[in-house]
């Protein structure tokens, strides 16, 4: 199994599901006219940052 598709939390499975919908959800309104590669990127990249702000605001 390769070590980038296994989550290392079980319990966070949910939440990283909610948060990659959450993700698709907002890049489809805002990216309409764009080619399917460039939204697979962007989907990532917002994940991404979704988890930073809140990873951050658990911090505080």
């Amino acid at each position: 199994m390769s070590r980038k598709n296994r989550i290392l939390v079980p319990e966070a499975r949910q939440g990283l599901e909610k948060l990659k919908i959450e993700a698709a959800e907002e890049l489809a309104k805002n990216n309409k006219n764009q080619d399917s590669s460039h939204q697979v990127f962007s989907i990532g990249g917002q994940m991404v940052k979704k988890m930073v702000e809140s990873y951050e605001k658990k911090l505080k």
